[in-house]
C-alpha cells in the first residue's frame, strides 16, 4: 500500500507537475467574473515562479548536499566480494520492445559496473531492480542489463539477477536474501551519488554493510554550482530529482524504512544480519 500510495502521491506534488498544474488553477479561476483579476495574477505569479525554478541554481543547492554526503570511492587495496548494482539506469519496458538494452540519464550507473566488473574480476555481480512502475507492464530490468552484461562478456557465472524489487527498500531486503554476503565481505554498492545516502541507509537497515560507490554525479563543484540554467526543462528536471529524493530520506526515516534521517559513511559500520527488520 504504501508504495502505491506514495507513487501516485509524488505523481501529483512533483515540482514541475504541481506548478503547471498551479498555473492551471489560476488561469480556470479567471474564468469566472469576480475572480479574474485573482486568477491572472495567480497564474503570473506561478509562471514567474516556473521560470524562476527552471533557470536559477535552486535545485543545484538541493541536489548538493545529497550527492556530497558519500565520498567518491578510493580503492585501497582490499578485495571487493561482490558489486551491486541498483536499478534505475534502464527503460525496462522499451528495451524488453526494442530488444537491446535502452538506457536513460542514470546509464553510468551500468558503466561504472562494467568497469568495476573488470577490476575486480573474482566479485560476484548483484543486480536490483523489479518493475518500479504503479501503470507499467512490470518488465524488470535487471534481467535485460544481466542479458547485456553476457553478451559483452562478462561471466554468467558471476550474476545474480534479482527481479522482485520496485522500491530502494525492497532492493536491500532482496539483495541481501539472495547474496548471502558472509561476515567480513566488501561488497560496492553502486548508485547515482544523489540517491547514495537513503540506498546506505536501507542497506543497513536490512543488515547488509556496503560501501558506497557513487556515480551519475549532477552537480558539479565551486563556482559552477551557482551558475544558472540555460534551459528551464533542465532546472525544472533537476529540482524534481532532488525534491524527490529528500521527500524519499523523510518518509523512509518516518515509516522506519531507514535509521536515520539522512544516513552518513561512519554509520555504515554494521554487522551482517544484525541490524532490526
Amino acid at each position: 500500500m504504501f508504495y502505491y500510495v506514495s507513487k501516485i502521491a509524488w505523481f501529483f506534488t512533483t515540482p514541475s507537475n504541481l506548478l503547471l498544474s498551479l498555473i492551471l488553477f489560476g488561469l480556470i479561476l479567471a474564468l469566472f467574473g469576480r475572480l479574474r483579476k485573482l486568477g491572472l495574477g495567480f497564474a503570473l505569479l506561478m509562471t514567474v515562479a516556473t521560470i524562476a525554478l527552471g533557470l536559477l541554481p535552486i535545485s543545484t543547492y538541493l541536489m548538493v548536499p545529497l550527492e556530497e554526503r558519500f565520498p567518491s570511492f578510493n580503492d585501497d587495496g582490499r578485495p571487493v566480494d561482490g558489486i551491486i548494482l541498483l536499478g534505475g539506469s534502464a527503460e525496462a519496458s522499451d528495451s524488453a520492445a526494442r530488444g537491446r538494452l535502452v538506457a536513460n540519464e542514470s546509464a553510468e550507473r551500468v558503466l561504472d559496473t562494467i568497469e568495476l566488473a573488470h577490476r575486480y574480476p573474482q566479485a560476484r555481480i548483484l543486480i536490483s531492480g523489479g518493475g518500479g512502475g504503479v501503470f507499467g507492464d512490470g518488465v524488470g530490468e535487471s534481467p535485460i542489463i544481466a542479458d547485456y552484461f553476457k553478451r559483452i562478456g562478462v561471466d554468467a557465472a558471476r550474476i545474480i539477477i534479482e527481479d522482485r524489487s520496485r522500491t530502494t527498500s525492497e532492493n536491500a531486503i532482496y539483495s541481501l536474501e539472495m547474496a548471502k554476503p558472509r561476515e567480513n565481505e566488501r561488497w560496492l554498492l553502486v548508485t547515482s551519488a544523489w540517491h547514495m545516502p537513503r540506498a546506505v541507509g536501507v542497506f543497513e537497515k536490512a543488515g547488509f554493510p556496503v560501501t558506497a560507490y557513487p556515480v551519475d554525479f549532477r552537480t558539479g563543484s565551486g563556482t559552477n554550482n551557482h551558475r544558472p540554467f540555460a534551459f528551464v526543462s533542465d532546472g525544472l528536471r533537476r529540482l524534481d530529482v532532488g525534491t524527490k529524493e529528500w521527500a524519499g530520506l523523510i518518509g523512509y526515516y518516518l515509516t522506519g524504512r531507514t535509521n536515520v534521517l539522512f544516513p552518513a559513511p561512519q554509520a555504515s559500520s554494521v554487522a551482517v544480519g544484525s541490524a532490526s527488520r
